[in-house]
């Protein structure tokens, strides 16, 4: 089993990586006060709205009690929180980034994201394959959970999309028959 810093340092590497790849338009670090991270994975992430609310995105993982390794307050890694799996979590100007590193062929293919909304918001499918969370009063976007994206480590473009059952978001990758490791991005913005 690998060591915890090690894995840490495997995942933020395979992170880094894929995202210079990925370019300049991909929302960027930053300190944000108004976002709440938990001390370990099962405890998940407090995150704004555009209205001024918080909802609650949760991480459903294998190892929930994995303890957050804090690098600088935008950013920590949670690492083994599932078979040969990490999260890179980043803190954005508007709401956050769950970089989901895949490692190997037993690492699961499904990850699932509770979210509990405050009274008078509701999570609403867009054609993107993304979720808008939605002011139920006045039919206003006030958050938004983009299209998963997923790439191996030739940079190429994995299969990952979403599927809401209920208040959880389970995002899918296809990551069989990939080069390891995979990085997917579910990524929340307000």
């Amino acid at each position: 089993m690998r060591h915890a810093r090690d894995g840490a340092a495997a995942a933020m590497n395979a992170a880094s990586r894929v995202l210079v790849a990925r370019g300049k338009n991909e929302p960027q670090e930053l300190e944000n006060p108004d976002v709440g991270w938990g001390q370990r994975a099962k405890d998940g992430v407090w995150v704004p709205t555009k209205d001024g609310q918080r909802i609650h995105i949760g991480l459903d993982v294998g190892a929930g009690e994995t303890i957050a390794q804090v690098l600088r307050p935008s950013l920590r890694v949670y690492p083994g929180v599932d078979v040969d799996t990490d999260i890179v979590a980043q803190t954005t100007a508007n709401g956050i980034r769950l970089l989901t590193v895949i490692h190997g062929p037993d690492a699961p293919a499904e990850f699932r994201f509770p979210i509990s909304l405050p009274d008078g918001l509701a999570l609403e499918a867009m054609p993107s394959g993304g979720y808008d969370v939605v002011h139920l009063r006045y039919g206003a976007t006030v958050g938004r959970l983009y299209s998963p994206w997923a790439s191996d480590s030739m940079f190429r473009q994995v299969k990952a999309d979403y599927v809401l059952e209920g208040q959880t978001v389970t995002m899918r990758v296809q990551h069989a028959d990939c080069f390891y490791p995979v990085v997917t991005d579910p990524h929340y913005s307000r």
